[in-house]
């Protein structure tokens, strides 16, 4: 895969698609652990919406990396 990709003629790193796919996982799982009630095991809710951040990102790079030719 590119290390950047063509956005309307502006080059855009592609960490940068893997970062917004991570970042709307991590929302989606916060708001299903509000929703049913489950955040208040989290002690710090910061603290693991990063750390869920980093490892999502880390396994989108991964993944999404590793399949393109």
């Amino acid at each position: 895969m590119n290390a950047e990709i063509s956005l309307f003629g502006v080059y855009v790193p592609s960490l940068f698609f893997y970062a917004a796919l991570a970042a709307m996982v991590v929302t989606a799982i916060a708001l299903t652990l509000r929703a049913l009630g489950l955040d208040r095991i989290v002690w710090h809710h910061s603290l693991f919406n990063a750390a869920a951040f980093v490892c999502l990102l880390g396994v989108a790079m991964q993944l999404l990396w590793e399949s393109s030719p």
